[in-house]
């Protein structure tokens, strides 16, 4: 929702990184990478207890995501652009889920459910903007939800910094996929009869 709704609060940031990193010969899929090896990081972080490199390494790699995509559309998006994005995207979040789930392993079951209603979530999320012959901002038809990336992130920075509340933030996080996942099926009902 934050990521439809809030953008515009954001894209000034993210236009000038781009523009930055453009002129400075990046490419959008060296940016990807970036954000990719420093968000994976962010599950070592949790891991030996340094939650705050954590939630920097977290938050930085998302910014980074934006300003990819954003700095793919002034050039030339490509496919293979977006298979990276996402599916690095993905690794990032089973990096932290991971580095919660060995960090605090009396938790374990609801990371690895959260797990599941993530995955259910991306599938609708991916199939529909495979099949739909919608086109958005992105390479893909983005169907839009009550979960986006930025609400995972708040809800993973959330985990990450109040630990003693894991198993309830994990449960409301469980709770906004399965909403966001009933969200994307109505959506996909509507826009594929």
């Amino acid at each position: 929702m934050l990521d439809t709704k809030a953008r515009h609060l954001v894209e000034p940031a993210i236009d000038k990184a781009a523009i930055l990193f453009l002129k400075s010969g990046l490419t959008a899929n060296f940016v990807t990478w970036v954000a990719f090896i420093i968000g994976v990081t962010s599950g070592i972080f949790i891991y030996i207890e340094q939650p705050i490199l954590a939630l920097i390494v977290l938050w930085v790699s998302g910014f980074l995501d934006a300003v990819d995509g954003t700095m793919a559309r002034q050039t030339k998006t490509t496919p293979f652009g977006t298979v990276l994005d996402v599916s690095f995207d993905r690794l990032v979040e089973i990096s932290v889920i991971l580095g919660l789930a060995f960090r605090y392993p009396e938790s374990m079951w609801v990371l690895l459910i959260l797990s599941v209603s993530i995955i259910y979530a991306m599938t609708i999320f991916l199939t529909v903007g495979a099949v739909t012959e919608k086109n958005g901002m992105k390479s893909f038809y983005y169907q839009p939800g009550l979960a986006e990336r930025t609400e995972g992130f708040i809800l993973f920075s959330l985990m990450i910094i109040l630990p003693n509340y894991l198993l309830i933030i994990g449960l409301v996080f469980i709770v906004v996929e399965i909403f966001t996942s009933l969200q994307r099926l109505k959506e996909a009902r509507e826009i594929l009869k």
